[in-house]
């Protein structure tokens, strides 16, 4: 079933490749296809969890704790789900050449992930105090554009890279 799902999402991305293959690389055009819809699905998941699952309410904790907030409830449950769907994506249609055992690749692909969130944190943060003057949604976008070009990199280097297969002695 896998198999048939891989087979399907790759000749519907390959479809709309056609008018860019001699701009855009299959593989970088395929990442960017996983990618982008991987983030809509996230935003959709947020938003749903945020006003129907949660209702706008913050989530109450143990004891003393004090609660999660609605947004970072809704972020926990979206990130539940676009999570393994990223790695799935990436896995079997970005990255289906690599050779490196799916432990070592979703052990990475969650270390990049949370160094990515933590990077996403710091430059909000960072563009914030140093360019107050430059509106909120373009500081964010170049953010967004910054980071999936260095996740791309990354996921291609380190997460999905192949492995050096040992040479057989004859």
């Amino acid at each position: 079933m896998l198999a048939k799902a891989r087979h399907i999402i790759v000749e519907v991305i390959d479809f709309f490749h056609q008018p860019f293959v001699k701009i855009i690389p299959t593989q970088t055009f395929r990442y960017l296809a996983c990618g982008g819809s991987n983030t809509v699905l996230g935003i959709a998941i947020n938003h749903i969890a945020f006003t129907y699952i949660l209702h706008k309410r913050s989530i109450p904790l143990y004891n003393n704790l004090p609660p999660i907030t609605p947004e970072v409830g809704a972020w926990i449950i979206a990130f539940c789900i676009s999570f393994p769907a990223g790695f799935i994506l990436s896995r079997h249609v970005v990255f289906p050449e690599s050779n490196l055992h799916g432990k070592i690749q979703l052990f990475r692909y969650l270390l990049t992930t949370v160094v990515f969130n933590i990077l996403n944190y710091i430059l909000i943060k960072a563009l914030a105090l140093w360019l107050p003057g430059v509106h909120q949604t373009v500081r964010f976008s170049f953010i967004c554009v910054f980071l999936s070009i260095l996740s791309y990199i990354l996921q291609r280097t380190f997460t999905f890279k192949s492995a050096a297969v040992p040479a057989v002695a004859e």
